[in-house]
């Protein structure tokens, strides 16, 4: 049988860098043949985050930003397929996320950016790509975002068992999987976007290292009162989240100045626990196993609080599904793309909140 091979490609909230994944679709279950990890320096970093904010000559240099990232995409490309000694020809598509600079569904003509030039991008590989998979659900009425309900439905759905999948990265989002009833899913807010900003701003480090730092400290109670009083928190699904809610601007709005940066921190992670535990109380409280994945559920401090604020229930990641944590979400972006070659709908309006299912993406053919 002639192999499936597609490339995922996810640069996500968190702007560490380009997750590659290389994924078989020939066998029944799909297959997550290899990785690749390529960082960005902070200077790239710096720009991309310089560009959720309006500035001059934004158009210019999302543009050449665009290309930039093209290149990036390109280099994990090469690597991926070093890796795995599998050559362009072999792969179907790329299924390229792109760099999200907007995410602002709520507007009155809604609309999402994730940068990148798909086009250079199949120049440099020579590989078809698909690209730009979240405008179409927003033109059809949706959040455009989560996407990974649908895979997640496909790849852990249980016959007997309530599971729930969370991915924490820039932002969190949970995917709920009923036996017979289909998957549903939303964001739950942030994930490590305002840990990872707040500790480079006062320790020079980009991320909290398992929590270490947030440890040292002790939560704020009446911060953490203001923040979970955000109206997003409250509003129910579907529902979508970035850096237009969730940046430093917002939470130093509700700082009085002499907080501790070390309490802040402990407040921070707190937060995410809050945002993710409210929600599976209010929406999924029958739900017995929970499944993380994404950069947040390598903090052990993070994990522990879970566990901690959710006794009864099954908390592991899902490595223990056969799935590394940290490549699932790079996974979900291949098989939107296979989604999208063969004309299949990879959407879930339930999720959503779209008036229908709709293939996603763009194609960009080699």
């Amino acid at each position: 049988m002639k192999s499936a091979y597609y490339i995922g490609l996810m640069s996500g909230t968190s702007l560490d860098g380009i997750d590659a994944v290389l994924a078989d679709f020939t066998p029944s279950l799909p297959s997550l043949l290899n990785s690749f990890y390529l960082p960005f320096n902070s200077d790239l970093r710096s720009r991309l985050l310089d560009l959720h904010q309006p500035g001059p000559d934004e158009l210019h240099r999302a543009a050449m930003l665009g290309n930039e990232l093209a290149r990036h995409y390109a280099e994990a490309v090469i690597g991926l397929l070093d890796v795995g000694r599998v050559k362009p020809s072999e792969i179907v598509a790329i299924g390229c996320h792109g760099q999200t600079v907007r995410h602002c569904p709520q507007a009155e003509m809604g609309y999402t950016i994730q940068l990148s030039n798909p086009a250079l991008l199949v120049e440099l590989t020579g590989i078809t790509v698909v690209a730009d998979f979240r405008s179409r659900d927003i033109a059809a009425g949706g959040e455009g975002a989560p996407l990974v309900p649908a895979f997640h439905q496909m790849l852990f759905n249980d016959s007997h068992i309530h599971r729930l999948v969370i991915n924490i990265g820039g932002i969190c989002n949970l995917t709920s999987l009923i036996p017979g009833e289909g998957a549903s899913g939303y964001d739950c807010g942030p994930g490590n976007t305002l840990m990872d900003a707040w500790c480079l701003r006062h320790t020079g480090r980009t991320y909290d290292e398992n929590g270490m730092w947030a440890e040292s400290g002790e939560v704020i109670e009446a911060l953490l009162e203001k923040l979970l009083a955000l109206p997003f928190f409250s509003r129910p699904p579907p529902k979508s989240a970035g850096r237009e809610l969730f940046n430093l601007a917002w939470l130093e709005s509700c700082l009085t100045g002499n907080e501790k940066p070390a309490d802040v921190q402990a407040t921070l992670l707190q937060l995410t626990v809050d945002a993710i535990t409210n929600s599976v109380f209010a929406y999924c409280p029958d739900a017995s196993e929970l499944y993380l994945c994404g950069g947040g559920a390598r903090n052990r401090a993070l994990v522990a609080r879970l566990r901690a604020a959710m006794p009864g229930k099954r908390i592991e990641l899902t490595d223990k599904l056969g799935i590394d944590a940290d490549w699932l979400e790079a996974f979900a972006f291949a098989w939107l793309a296979k989604q999208a070659v063969n004309g299949i709908p990879g959407s879930l309006p339930k999720v959503t909140g779209a008036k229908g299912a709709r293939v996603l993406g763009a194609i960009y053919r080699a």
